[in-house]
């Protein structure tokens, strides 16, 4: 006859522990992996506009961004940005530089094409359709989720790459042009890949698509 053995009180502390331990692993394991768990998803189709020609549809790994454009305060920008868009030129186009909980810029249509990634050039690239006068002269704060057209260290040399803040930047008025604000999911920008030691990211993410509401 087997003789039961029971377990001591230490035995079973020590094997609930261990039972814990294993579901906070993978739990934590589950949770880092779906980095869009707690990511909100926005149907634009479910939301009323008071303008839907100036909404913007950017598609990202953790759901759509809502970018309200403002062609009143940047007509040019924005105008070429709506071409941009409406022309699909910007789907599958990397977030090439990207400062933690700062700052996401993609938009290098030429070096920035995802399978086709020139890490040498990224971020020099052009579209193609030449560069546009910068219009910093009217009245814009910077507040968290605008969006703006990059530039090089000079004016008027806007093209096709933007950045989306993801803080305050009063200190960018009068410097960068203005295109519009993020009005909804502005969380998914903030789990774009980035790298602590380079503003610059190599196999970043990318833009799913990029589409104008309303055509």
């Amino acid at each position: 006859m087997i003789k039961k053995i029971r377990a001591s009180n230490l035995e079973k502390i020590i094997f609930t522990f261990i039972v814990i331990l294993a579901i906070f692993f993978f739990g934590s394991f589950f949770l880092i992996k779906d980095k869009c768990l707690f990511i909100k998803s926005y149907d634009p189709q479910k939301i009323n506009f008071d303008n839907p020609k100036n909404i913007a549809i950017l598609n990202v790994t953790c759901g759509n961004v809502i970018i309200e454009l403002y062609p009143e305060i940047s007509p040019e920008a924005v105008k070429r940005f709506k071409e941009l868009v409406r022309s699909k030129a910007y789907d599958d186009i990397a977030f090439h530089r990207v400062i933690k909980d700062t700052l996401v810029q993609a938009g290098d249509l030429e070096f920035g094409k995802k399978g086709n990634i020139d890490y040498g050039k990224i971020g020099t690239g052009k579209s193609g359709l030449g560069t546009i006068n910068s219009e910093v002269d009217s009245p814009f704060s910077f507040d968290k989720g605008s969006v703006g057209f990059a530039r090089t260290q000079k004016y008027n040399t806007e093209d096709s790459q933007f950045f989306i803040i993801l803080k305050d930047e009063p200190l960018y008025e009068t410097e960068y042009t203005p295109i519009g604000k993020v009005i909804y999911g502005l969380e998914a920008l903030g789990t774009i890949k980035y790298l602590d030691k380079s503003q610059y990211v190599l196999r970043p993410d990318f833009i799913n698509s990029l589409r104008m509401l309303v055509n």
